[in-house]
């Protein structure tokens, strides 16, 4: 059986509850792992924080990988203070305060 296609999504640079929306439909139809690009990211709004939670969630529960690449500073930054580095999958290490 072939292996499905690798998605990758780019977050934009602000991330709200307005470009959530967009987040959300490009989320649901992914197939296949998915890759988040957050490397862009200035701000990254709770809406969103959300959608990538229960991607992850979902990725997992079906047994597809899911990953967040290229954290930006205040992706990282905002991902810690809402207390999400490990339940998104960044690990601590790899991104010294």
């Amino acid at each position: 059986m072939p292996s499905q296609p690798e998605v990758a999504l780019s977050l934009p640079t602000h991330g709200s509850t307005v470009t959530a929306e967009d987040l959300r439909d490009r989320l649901v139809a992914a197939v296949g792992a998915i890759e988040i690009d957050a490397g862009q990211v200035e701000s990254v709004g709770q809406a969103v924080l959300q959608l990538l939670l229960a991607a992850r969630n979902e990725a997992e529960a079906s047994g597809r990988p899911f990953a967040i690449v290229n954290p930006s500073q205040p992706f990282v930054d905002r991902v810690r203070a809402c207390g999400l580095a490990a339940p998104l999958g960044l690990v601590e290490e790899e991104f010294p305060a």
